[in-house]
């Protein structure tokens, strides 16, 4: 039995579990850096299957790396495994967590024959926070020789345009004064976020479709009848490259300042979390995934095809700044829903989702054993 085959069907063995710890997942859903019960769990699985794991890893309570293989190049399979307020799971990471383990459990009893490392690592808050950064700041990445992992959406993509992006948080202070009798006292920072909406809402003429931004407000007052004090807005800014970004970020800023200083305002900006960068798909991996997912029945898209405004963000971006990486977009077949959909959560735990799990898994696994039955660990 070729390498391959042995790898599905170690995979094969633990299907089922994946597709409950899947299920599990999105009916338990833990927002970034609060992961506590779903880190455990998948750190439970992955040691009871020969892992050697450090639990918690990198200084991050939630995180783990799961390691097999005693020598040569280490390849890195990431597993998000944060959900959204509200909405949970609607941006798949239980698929992305099930399909890391499953790949994992597909390469670990072959890494020491294809003379390779391999991690299985547990990635906290990616939404919003970008916990990797926090993993490639604590040396997670820094013997890597590649990195990766997949992302379900509504289509198959293998090199994903993926944006840059800064989250920030705007306040605004002004001085109370009753909104009938006295509003001539009064100093409106509600006033103030709306004139900075509109300012944004002005610029946004002048952006590239690449450019993205969007906001909420999340304090906008206390009572109709007092002029509001203090106002809070949460805003994300992306672009396609850093430099587009630090560009598009200082126009922002001013939006911002300008409408303080037009309603006698002050204020401020905290960041939240750090910025994320641009996506850098490794070429030879993507080759050898187009391969693997066409052996599975699957058929991969490229970005080049795709619409570039078309996209979202992810902290792997980051990784694949330092570490060969590839982050391919596999289909659940979720129709009109959309990521960060509640209709696009209840789709990950249908046969389509499970389905991705398995194609993933695998289409990673053999991209893997390519890489080291060919040694092209040199080419990345």
């Amino acid at each position: 039995m070729d390498l391959k085959a042995r790898a599905e069907q170690s995979f094969a063995e633990v299907e089922s579990e994946l597709a409950g710890i899947n299920r599990w997942m999105h009916d338990n859903p833990e927002v970034g850096f609060e992961e506590h019960t779903t880190s455990a769990r998948l750190v439970g699985f992955l040691a009871e299957r020969g892992f050697a794991v450090e639990y918690p890893a990198y200084g991050l309570e939630t995180a783990f790396a799961a390691r097999v293989g005693s020598e040569g190049p280490e390849v890195i399979i990431c597993a998000e495994m944060d959900a959204l307020p509200t909405v949970g799971h609607a941006c798949g990471h239980n698929i992305i967590a099930a399909s890391a383990l499953g790949a994992g459990v597909a390469l670990a009893s072959l890494a020491d024959e294809l003379g390779m490392r391999l991690t299985v690592l547990g990635t906290p808050a990616e939404e919003k926070m970008g916990g990797k950064i926090d993993l490639i700041n604590a040396g997670a990445f820094i013997d890597a020789a590649a990195s990766m992992m997949v992302h379900p959406t509504p289509q198959d993509v293998v090199d994903p345009h993926v944006l840059g992006v800064r989250h920030v948080d705007v306040e605004f202070h002004g001085k109370d004064s009753h909104a009938a009798f006295a509003p001539q006292l009064g100093i409106n920072a509600l006033d103030a976020f709306v004139q900075a909406y509109v300012n944004v809402s002005t610029l946004r003429q002048a952006l590239y479709p690449t450019d993205k931004i969007h906001s909420i407000i999340t304090h906008g007052g206390d009572a109709p009848n007092i002029i509001p004090s203090y106002t809070r807005s949460s805003w994300y800014v992306r672009a396609a490259t850093k430099g587009r970004m630090d560009e598009l970020y200082d126009r922002v800023m001013a939006c911002f300042e300008s409408a303080a200083t037009a309603t006698g305002c002050t204020w401020n900006v905290q960041e939240i979390g750090h910025p994320f960068e641009d996506m850098v798909s490794n070429q030879v991996m993507v080759e050898l995934f187009v391969a693997n997912a066409a052996a599975l029945g699957r058929t991969m898209g490229r970005g080049a095809d795709e619409e570039p405004g078309a996209a979202g963000s992810t902290d792997m971006g980051n990784v694949s700044q330092v570490v060969p990486s590839i982050h391919p977009l596999l289909s659940i077949n979720s129709g009109d829903a959309v990521n960060h959909q509640p209709e696009f959560a209840a789709h990950t735990v249908t046969a389509d989702g499970e389905l991705a799990i398995r194609d993933g898994a695998l289409a990673m696994a053999w991209t893997v054993i390519d890489l080291a039955l060919g040694d092209r660990w040199g080419e990345l």
